[in-house]
């Protein structure tokens, strides 16, 4: 198992190895910076040097600075964590979306828009990839058990690029676009950021219903006729529409969006969606049940700070200490969030969301 040689300067990996790329010069970050400022558009994103981050570093031989990013956050413990985290179903089966394949099909949406008008694929992908990183356990319901303990509110974009994200010390476009990519939040820096906010409703209202589909919570002919004309009734048909309606869209006008046909028919899907899906009993039964157990882990280690991981030097039930116990749990998976709840809570399992007794 260790490789082929080839010659006196050459181990492959295969010993019929026949596909050669020939001989150059290594394309290292300044050939590619010098290709970004050849083919992308003026209004992209370009790469330069190390980048414009917090803490200064030197620049990478190889990468440009959001090659870096995307990295980093590939490699990051809040990214790997998102595998265990809510997209719609708690403690999802084998087949269902998580937050990290939500995640991962934002990045395929929002990179073939990036190339498809000239922008910056490497940021754009970086935003995709850490955009859902601030979210807690149980998904959207986290947002509503940590609320009120934070002066500012808590927002899965902020928390993302200010808290779960902060010690990779990315470049500021990288962090305005997971910051930002909500619609209710303030526009992006960046095209790059204002694709991945487009290219996240597309993915969400896509393949939740596809997921909601699968697990027979509604069925595609029940998509209202003026939708389904509009964008098709399954993922790839509505997917491809909205890809290409916000492409031509840029093509023609120079900004990131859609048609009004094309984004009608993404108001009323998602519209079906929260109808069907997001509000239907059984989803905000779940929800309820989440708040309830992540406002329980809030006090319980507000009130014992000492219980925290690198426990905050102030008192307990201080804004420090209650800042310090919602960054704690709100890194946590469903699962582990769960158990801790019933290990040091004694949380009675009949409270803990349906899926998850279920599967206990």
């Amino acid at each position: 198992m260790g490789g082929h040689r080839h010659g006196d300067r050459i181990v492959r990996a295969h010993a019929d190895s026949s596909a050669p790329i020939g001989p150059g010069e290594v394309i290292g970050r300044q050939a590619r910076e010098a290709l970004e400022r050849a083919t992308l558009r003026p209004g992209a994103a370009f790469s330069y040097g190390a980048g414009d981050r917090p803490r200064e570093e030197e620049p990478d031989p190889e990468r440009t600075c959001f090659e870096r990013d995307r990295d980093r956050i590939v490699h990051a413990t809040a990214f790997r964590r998102l595998a265990g985290k809510t997209q719609v179903v708690v403690h999802p089966t084998d087949h269902q979306r998580t937050r990290l394949t939500h995640a991962l099909e934002v990045m395929q949406v929002a990179s073939s828009i990036a190339r498809g008008v000239g922008a910056n694929v490497a940021l754009t992908e970086a935003i995709a990839l850490g955009h859902d990183c601030g979210h807690g356990p149980g998904g959207h319901a986290s947002e509503d058990a940590f609320d009120p303990y934070l002066p500012e509110g808590y927002d899965h974009g902020p928390w993302g690029a200010d808290v779960a994200l902060v010690d990779l010390n990315l470049c500021a476009q990288t962090t305005d676009g997971i910051r930002n990519h909500s619609w209710s939040r303030p526009a992006p820096a960046t095209i790059e950021g204002e694709i991945v906010s487009w290219a996240d409703r597309i993915a969400y209202c896509a393949h939740d219903l596809e997921d909601a589909t699968r697990a027979g919570i509604v069925t595609l002919d029940e998509l209202p006729e003026a939708v389904a004309e509009g964008c098709g009734r399954d993922r790839r048909t509505q997917i491809r529409t909205f890809v290409r309606a916000v492409v031509r869209t840029v093509g023609a006008y120079g900004e990131v969006g859609m048609g009004p046909d094309e984004a009608a028919a993404l108001a009323g899907l998602r519209s079906f969606n929260y109808e069907r899906i997001y509000t239907r009993p059984e989803s905000v039964a779940q929800s309820r049940a989440v708040v309830d157990l992540l406002r329980a882990l809030v006090e319980h280690y507000s009130h014992r700070p000492e219980r925290l991981p690198g426990a905050p030097d102030a008192p307990a039930d201080s804004p420090e200490t209650v800042r310090a116990a919602i960054t704690w749990i709100g890194g946590m998976t469903d699962r582990y969030a769960f158990d801790i709840a019933t290990r040091e809570l004694h949380w009675d399992p009949a409270r803990l969301p349906k899926a998850i007794r279920e599967f206990a």
